[in-house]
């Protein structure tokens, strides 16, 4: 989580102040999952066609073109307005059989700016479609929520300065930082999360003129996936989820197991950082590892300035490591920031690797009222993030009681220390931003399984710090016969970056609908 100005480091009191008191706050209307029993007529969406247009921006690959849809912000009463999402596409260039659209996770990722300038993994499968990717409702152009200086709000809550024992003072700073998501959020916020946004993919499907979605989704947006294989399993074409997420698992559970695979994935990265003689840690790797440790807690005491404003914090830092250690290929570009960082106090690498919109401060976070599409400039820095949280919080149906909580905190803060003295508290902090919020959906715990689609192919990586093996597994379970499973033999997060043998798989059968046999298995690529 990134905080948009100077943050205030969690002790472990304040972590359970703040976890105690957001249960207590009041609960929003019913999700915009709940629609009548009457069908509304949405054909007005489904019957629109797509402009396309040369893409504007810095460095756009210039055979990149963009486009909108425009789908309901409230699925049960289309009339109470609208949003924009934003496209982009790249033509095929063999004979087309429509479009593959793609998600690249999150949640809370952009897909514009990933094809424009991640694009060229992906110009193979123009010999057969034309490739998509968008913003999802609440991200980057398509109406970004934010929560402006809500975070830090709520982190006001837990200070030292609070009495502990007054659950009111803690109680006023977070309805101020409710407050504050929603008015910096504006009114996409209670429509935000899968249920919806696997809606706008259909809505997408019938726009680009495809009868069947053809989709490629990574990390969370195999959540995605799976949910719209549930909820349209008669329009499903092609497709294939790279580094599953978990279907049933709460929050807590998921931030556990992700603080221990990126712990995992930071000791192999500092064992082979110490062994080069530019690690700016040393040659030790257990030294290495206190002194990450020591530079996390010494930035969230005393944060460094940036060129962009924000100062850069100890979290920060936390969050710039764990993107860099989605992959190998990114360990040289963490090294070189972190020895920028550490020896010249030079924020601007580790800012980059960061990313979620620090490349440059925001004129505005004021949401456009219209639901238009926003100018990329004016993507909120805390964009990633907000919507992160807004999107899993959606997602999970669990909001624990305070007396719940009270039994709980100290075992759950130990045990994200344990998992982890780097990550535990990034992760925990972000489960915990959740108290409070209106409660979840339980669709996608309830009823996303056994799904009757064409049959599609689960990827699952079994060194993957973010979406461990197993969770493709349990995942392929749950979906049914459907789901064929290739067990990718490597590291790092999702596979079809990665591993040669991955993607020529993912390709044919999206190509040429040729699927492995299930339990398939690529090596790890040298």
């Amino acid at each position: 989580m990134r905080s948009t100005r100077r943050r205030r480091p969690f002790s472990g009191a304040a972590v359970m102040v703040l976890a105690l008191l957001g249960a207590g706050l009041p609960a929003a209307a019913a999700g915009a999952d709940e629609q009548d029993d009457k069908q509304p007529d949405l054909s007005r969406f489904y019957d629109q066609k797509i402009k396309w247009r040369r893409c504007t921006g810095v460095e756009m690959p210039k055979d990149l073109r963009c486009g909108k849809v425009t789908v309901p912000l409230d699925y049960a009463r289309p009339g109470k307005g609208t949003l924009d999402l934003a496209l982009a596409r790249y033509r095929a260039t063999g004979d087309s059989r429509g479009s593959l659209l793609l998600n690249f996770g999150g949640p809370g990722g952009p897909g514009v700016p990933e094809l424009a300038y991640g694009g060229a993994d992906f110009m193979a499968l123009t010999k057969g479609y034309d490739v998509v990717s968008f913003d999802p409702r609440g991200v980057g152009r398509s109406s970004p929520v934010s929560c402006g200086e809500g975070t830090d709000e709520a982190m006001e809550a837990t200070d030292d300065g609070n009495d502990a024992n007054d659950p009111q003072v803690a109680l006023k700073q977070l309805k101020k930082a409710a407050a504050a998501c929603g008015r910096h959020s504006g009114p996409v916020l209670p429509h935000i999360g899968t249920i919806n946004a696997s809606r706008d993919l259909d809505v997408m499907r019938a726009a680009l003129g495809d009868k069947k979605l053809n989709y490629l989704g990574f990390s969370y947006g195999t959540r995605l996936g799976a949910v719209y294989a549930a909820q349209f399993p008669k329009k499903v074409g092609r497709m294939v989820l790279d580094g599953v997420d978990t279907l049933t698992e709460p929050l807590a559970e998921q931030g556990l197991v992700g603080a221990q695979g990126q712990q995992t994935a930071l000791e192999d990265y500092l064992d082979a950082c110490a062994e080069q003689l530019t690690c700016p840690f040393g040659q030790d790797a257990r030294s290495a590892r206190e002194q990450v440790v020591d530079l996390v807690e010494s930035l969230d005491e005393y944060p460094v300035p940036t060129d962009f404003g924000p100062e850069f914090s100890g979290q920060d830092l936390v969050g710039a490591i764990s993107q860099a250690l989605y992959s190998e290929q990114m360990w040289p570009a963490l090294t070189q920031a972190l020895n920028m960082l550490v020896h010249d106090g030079d924020t601007r690498g580790v800012v980059a690797l960061a990313g979620g919109g620090m490349s440059k401060p925001p004129r505005s976070a004021t949401p456009s009222p219209s639901g238009g599409l926003v100018d990329e400039e004016d993507v909120p820095l805390d964009n990633v993030p907000a919507a992160l949280m807004a999107i899993n919080c959606a997602d999970d149906p669990d909001r624990p009681t305070a007396g719940g909580i009270t039994e709980e905190i100290a075992d759950l803060r130990a045990a994200y220390e344990d998992a982890s003295p780097v990550f535990g508290k990034y992760r925990l902090t972000q489960v915990l931003m959740c108290y409070g919020r209106p409660k979840g959906t339980d669709f996608i715990r309830e009823e996303v399984r056994d799904v009757d689609t064409p049959r599609m192919l689960l990827v699952g990586t079994r060194g993957d710090p973010a979406t461990p093996y197993r969770w493709t597994v349990e995942t392929a379970k749950r979906l049914g016969s459907s789901a064929v499973v290739l067990d990718h033999k490597g590291k790092g997060h999702t596979g079809y970056a990665s591993s040669k043998c991955v993607r020529e798989t993912v390709d044919e059968f999206l190509l040429y609908g040729s699927l492995p046999d299930d339990g398939s298995s690529c090596g790890a690529d040298d």
